[in-house]
């Protein structure tokens, strides 16, 4: 048994994963953390995860980037792993995770969905030959309404992907309509769309000379995310600090 603090529980993702969670004998969730407490949950809820108390196996954060400093500090003083999946994090947030793996185990996939986690392997392939037959480069990521945040942290993983593969020559270029010029050979553009209820999805473009090869990824339901982010909760019980992310739980 997986014993789960659930960080975020009362929004859309929380509920999600509560949900399923009810219908897995191998995980409970104990204790949820959100500003919310809509009162409808069969587990306790605490405003701020300071104040938690209660022993568990592996945190699940999938609320904000707001304070997400205490987050990690919570779980690094309790040495309790963490499944991180906010998204937005700035670089210094993102410092402050990859450094708290030193102490404790941490997870962090900018999506925790098993096919998404499958085109980053495949799009990095892709780019170590194609990149050198003169192909550009561009990634189209599109979603709700809601997302706070562009691009998305799957799109920036997908560009960090391509562009390890070429020994990181690629500049990722968000916004064209400022510049009037040619496409330079070595960006990487981005475009973000936001509209209506799209859960998730993200094209990978390689556009060559009378040929262009696309790399496609859909989210149908946000089930995707939440099913992988208990998948690796119950990879990260037990493990030892370091970093991991969703290759190692699925690939």
């Amino acid at each position: 048994m997986t014993k789960i603090i659930l960080v975020g529980c009362s929004g859309r993702m929380g509920q999600m994963i509560t949900n399923m969670v009810s219908e897995d004998e191998e995980v409970r969730i104990v204790a949820g953390v959100d500003i919310v407490d809509k009162g409808d949950a069969d587990y306790p809820v605490f405003k701020d995860i300071m104040e938690c108390d209660i022993a568990a196996d592996v945190i699940i954060d999938f609320s904000s980037a707001n304070e997400i400093e205490k987050r990690i500090d919570y779980a690094v003083k309790r040495k309790i792993p963490l499944v991180e999946c906010s998204t937005g994090l700035s670089q210094e947030q993102t410092a402050y995770l990859l450094d708290a793996g030193k102490e404790v185990a941490v997870l962090r996939s900018a999506n925790m969905s098993v096919g998404i986690n499958l085109l980053i392997k495949l799009v990095k392939e892709a780019a170590e030959k194609l990149a050198g037959e003169g192909f550009d480069v561009e990634i189209v990521e599109k979603h709700h309404n809601q997302k706070l945040d562009a691009p998305s942290g799957t799109a920036l993983a997908l560009a960090d992907s391509v562009n390890e593969a070429v020994d990181n020559q690629y500049e990722y270029v968000y916004d064209r309509s400022k510049v009037r010029r040619k496409r330079e050979k070595k960006e990487l553009g981005i475009s973000s769309v936001r509209g209506g209820t799209i859960v998730g999805e993200h094209d990978v473009i390689f556009a060559g000379t009378d040929e262009v090869v696309t790399f496609s990824h859909t989210a149908y339901s946000r089930g995707v995310f939440a099913k992988g982010s208990v998948v690796a909760a119950k990879y990260l019980k037990g493990k030892d600090a370091g970093l991991y992310d969703m290759a190692d739980v699925v690939l």
